[in-house]
């Protein structure tokens, strides 16, 4: 029996069509972390030179670790400019997450010279800004750009939260990144909350202890 392979998709068919059409820096945007109980929400956005060969990027959570961290480093070699945004809990939890994952991008958008004429947003979103955009559901594994900006943000938040985890050992940020296991979930019933923890978040418990004795 023969086998079908499904066609491969072309990464780069946005930002050639967004080239064609006139644009000439052309961002995409992605975030990691909306889901964990603990820690930032982290995005990045990453603009890439009209001509350019870029990366073989593909959607961050496809990827082990090592080869997040090879592909950052020829994302960095090649990219024109590259921001990051960084938004904490407490933030979070006092303007809800979607909101926070849009200031996040907002802010990492800030760090890009030249400023970008088009943003490829991962999502069916659109941010408050002038800047002509295109929200596409599934970007990280659709465009070159929104899958860059994917690894960039994952790295980035996985080197906090090992950084996070020297600091509140009992909860294992390094193993689970914030996100509720079950090993994280025990620790939040022996512990209480840290100041890292995201109140809002059903599973969070919002009574006992701060977390400050398992501070080094």
């Amino acid at each position: 029996m023969k086998t079908i392979e499904a066609p491969a998709v072309d990464l780069q068919q946005f930002e050639n069509d967004a080239h064609r059409r006139g644009f000439l820096w052309v961002s995409g945007i992605d975030e990691a972390g909306r889901g964990p109980l603990a820690g930032p929400v982290v995005a990045a956005a990453v603009l890439f030179p009209p001509d350019a060969d870029p990366p073989p990027a593909r959607d961050s959570k496809a990827l082990s670790p090592r080869r997040r961290e090879s592909l950052l480093v020829e994302i960095l070699g090649r990219a024109t400019a590259v921001g990051i945004g960084c938004v904490e809990a407490p933030v979070i939890d006092s303007i809800n997450i979607l909101q926070a994952t849009f200031l996040a991008m907002e802010l990492a958008l800030r760090h890009l010279q030249p400023a970008p004429d088009l943003l490829l947003i991962d999502g069916p979103y659109r941010l408050p800004l002038p800047t002509p955009q295109l929200g596409i559901p599934g970007g990280d594994r659709r465009s070159v750009s929104i899958a860059a900006a994917s690894i960039v943000a994952k790295v980035h938040r996985d080197g906090l939260m090992d950084r996070y985890h020297d600091m509140y050992p009992a909860y294992g940020f390094d193993r689970n990144r914030g996100y509720g296991t079950a090993q994280h979930r025990e620790a939040l019933r022996r512990w209480g909350p840290c100041p890292l923890h995201r109140r809002s978040f059903m599973g969070v418990e919002r009574g006992g202890s701060e977390g400050e004795g398992l501070k080094r």
